[in-house]
């Protein structure tokens, strides 16, 4: 019976926090509350809550790192929702494999202007669906400032960027993000092995942590038939 009675606080917890971060109230990248808030939150005690969390790692709706806690990874739904916008694979249960084109430091300094800096980490990615076609590419920069400079030779933690970047102290808190769509060029095209003009939805996305540095800015094309766009208006309920 004991035991019973805890499996049925763990589920709570974890359809809770399911539902928080589905619904993009814990959006992917967001850095969840220290385990002492949330087991009094769901008045549970911090094995239960350490059980929950240990699900949700398994399932992929979190990531742990030693020293900076638990973040949301679940991005097959939302890409920016603390923005407003919403943008979701069609069928939220594809699996998304990531190829690596590019990681890199680079000079540009035609961006010294708008960024402060004109060192950068070049990360370009490309993404397939489990039958091998490429539904997306992204083109991040970070500034290649303090232990960042590394990141090409060190890799990312968990294969993932936002929890890399939390693991360095940058959580994004605010920025801004254009999404309109545009003609694959030819470079484009054959990366994404789609005919050259190919129109695929374009995102532009600044990100500032909660220190107001700048920590990303990144470029994707995406395939209007696998992504969505949504925005939510009106009073919140």
């Amino acid at each position: 019976m004991i035991r019973h009675v805890r499996f049925d606080k763990k589920k709570r917890v974890v359809d809770e926090l399911i539902r928080r971060i589905e619904g993009g109230v814990m959006a992917d990248g967001f850095l969840l509350p220290g385990e002492h808030q949330l087991a009094e939150e769901f008045a549970v005690s911090r094995g239960t809550l350490r059980e929950a969390l240990a699900e949700l790692k398994r399932r992929n709706y979190i990531a742990t790192q030693s020293g900076v806690g638990s973040i949301v990874t679940f991005d097959g739904m939302v890409l920016d929702q603390r923005s407003g916008w919403a943008q979701a694979l069609a069928d939220t249960g594809a699996q998304v494999s990531t190829d690596t084109l590019r990681f890199e430091t680079v000079t540009r300094p035609d961006l010294f202007s708008r960024f402060g800096t004109d060192q950068f980490i070049t990360l370009d990615r490309l993404r397939r669906t489990a039958d091998g076609i490429a539904v997306s590419l992204e083109r991040s920069l970070m500034p290649a400032v303090g232990d960042l400079e590394n990141l090409p030779h060190i890799g990312l933690i968990d294969n993932s960027l936002t929890i890399t970047l939390a693991a360095y102290g940058y959580v994004g808190a605010d920025g801004d993000q254009w999404i309109g769509a545009e003609p694959l060029s030819d470079e484009d095209a054959e990366l994404l092995g789609r005919p050259s003009g190919t129109v695929f939805l374009k995102a532009s996305r600044t990100t500032y942590d909660r220190r107001e540095r700048f920590m990303e800015h990144v470029e994707s094309l995406l395939d209007p038939l696998h992504f969505r766009l949504h925005l939510q208006f009106g009073a919140s309920k």
